[in-house]
């Protein structure tokens, strides 16, 4: 699961700067409307799930583990 959960991390951050990218782009031309901004806000909060996801993985595997 851990390396699914990784590479769908990588791709995501790969969607959120293309969301960032486009929505600069967008901004260029005047005022965006609201749903441009979905483009960087649905892939930074899968970002955000995944990140916590890899980062406590380590320490809960510690604690599954046992006293060391």
């Amino acid at each position: 699961m851990s390396p699914f959960i990784r590479s769908f991390h990588r791709w995501t951050s790969i969607a959120f700067t293309l969301g960032v990218v486009t929505y600069m782009v967008v901004m260029t031309r005047g005022a965006p409307p609201w749903w441009v901004g979905l483009f960087a806000l649905v892939p930074l909060i899968l970002l955000l799930v995944t990140g916590l996801y890899l980062f406590f993985l380590p320490y809960v595997r510690r604690l599954r583990s046992g006293p060391a």
